[in-house]
């Protein structure tokens, strides 16, 4: 059977949410053997995730749960606890409900672009961004840090982490910076 494909979330497989582990499925009770391993939010948490129910929504509809938060996407802010958004709520869904997460030092960040959200990449580094430069340069210059700090000692497992996404509809790239 072939792994469902996640289209905010292409290379979900190689970024380390998912673990080569046997079991049995808490929502669909089917035997798997990969496991999601990251981040989802609800009152109970399952014991077991197959990427299957992820794609479908089944799990964050069964424990009423969320792979990534609503004000984790950029452009949604709360206002006396009314969220407003300039991205479809369809889109929004998508990736709370039917997208992995990715493992970040703190909550994660999900980017967007042409009104949308982008797609999760992978995570980057010095050499990443080296070759992205003119594209990432305003996210570089916005995120909070040294720019000069980013340049040298971004790294994909260190303490200052970068989190590289991708527009699906032009194809730009976006860079979220996070340090523990």
């Amino acid at each position: 059977m072939n792994l469902p494909e996640f289209k905010y979330s292409p290379n979900a497989y190689k970024i380390g949410v998912f673990e080569n582990i046997a079991g049995t499925c808490s929502i669909c009770n089917e035997r798997r053997q990969i496991k999601y391993t990251s981040s989802f939010y609800s009152v109970d948490v399952p014991e077991y995730i197959c990427p299957w129910c992820i794609e479908s929504g089944k799990a964050a509809e069964k424990y009423s749960g969320k792979f990534n938060d609503y004000l984790g996407i950029e452009g949604v802010s709360s206002d006396s606890n009314d969220l407003n958004y300039a991205i479809d709520e369809e889109l929004l869904l998508e990736i709370t409900n039917k997208t992995p997460s990715y493992v970040s030092w703190q909550q994660e960040v999900w980017l967007t672009h042409c009104d949308r959200p982008c797609a999760f990449i992978d995570y980057a580094d010095t050499e990443t961004i080296k070759l992205l430069s003119e594209e990432l340069n305003d996210d570089i210059g916005t995120s909070g840090y040294d720019p000069e700090l980013i340049r040298v000692a971004l790294s994909k497992d260190g303490s200052l982490v970068g989190y590289l996404f991708q527009c699906v509809k032009c194809g730009h790239h976006r860079l979220h910076i996070d340090c523990d």
